[in-house]
């Protein structure tokens, strides 16, 4: 018979070891953006002084944000006991479960980070990683890890192979619409798959978390953001400047 109280506690045990991975792997990207003309001294010709007008905002906050939301779902996963069993779990050998968890979320991270995130529409990318995450870890099944983390290490290894110099990072958009093919199969999968409501919640997130985060950072905030000439952005940005932003300032 199933046993819905161990099966939680199982979740958080793996949760507990997934959000301490997050927030190592937060820190150390937190630690490299420092480096960059945004906190301190002049850099490489740049102003620390600017820092509201650097590159480095963009990801620092997203790292921050990362962060943050590891802290607490780690507090939630230490509540039920997650800590206890995990600790208890690491002094009595291999956890396959554990190891499959964190490895899927390492392949996603380093797909987005490295692959997606300089190469593809931020809005695309995002969207893609946040499908990930939600539909193939909020039930800690197997078999959806391994889909999720196929899906998004093969968009960022074609974004990689395809457009590994900087030069080919804004344009052609085949990348583009690699990851948004992609995306589009995912969301078909898991509506069929699965009817929970957070199925049906995902894709909203998904498409709506990155928009308004992305609009706010480059229109309210005024910064640079990565990949101004993604497939999706840059049409947002078109219709901003020529068709809204007249409306109320000719």
């Amino acid at each position: 018979m199933d046993n819905p109280a161990a099966d939680k506690a199982q979740l958080r045990t793996r949760d507990f070891w997934a959000e301490l991975a997050l927030i190592v792997l937060s820190l150390f990207f937190l630690w490299r953006t420092s480096f960059m003309p945004f906190l301190g001294e002049n850099r490489a010709g740049v102003s620390g002084a600017d820092w509201y007008n650097s590159a480095a905002i963009v990801p620092f906050g997203v790292w921050v944000a990362m962060l943050i939301l590891s802290f607490v779902l780690l507090g939630i996963a230490i509540r039920d006991g997650g800590a206890k069993r995990a600790l208890s779990a690491a002094g009595i050998g291999w956890d396959r479960a554990e190891a499959l968890r964190i490895t899927c979320i390492g392949i996603i991270m380093a797909a987005y980070i490295f692959g997606l995130v300089p190469r593809v529409d931020f809005i695309l990318a995002s969207g893609l990683t946040i499908t990930a995450f939600i539909y193939g870890f909020h039930e800690g099944k197997a078999g959806r890890m391994k889909l999720v983390a196929a899906a998004v290490a093969a968009a960022g290894l074609y974004a990689l192979i395809a457009h590994f110099p900087q030069a080919e990072w804004n344009t052609p958009h085949d990348d583009d619409w690699v990851t948004l093919l992609v995306w589009l199969a995912l969301n078909v999968w898991m509506l069929r798959a699965d009817k929970s409501r957070i199925a049906r919640a995902t894709p909203w997130i998904a498409a709506l978390a990155p928009l308004i985060f992305i609009c706010a950072m480059a229109f309210g905030f005024r910064q640079n953001i990565s990949n101004r000439g993604g497939l999706l952005f840059s049409q947002i940005e078109y219709h901003y400047y020529v068709t809204l932003r007249p409306l109320w300032k000719p």
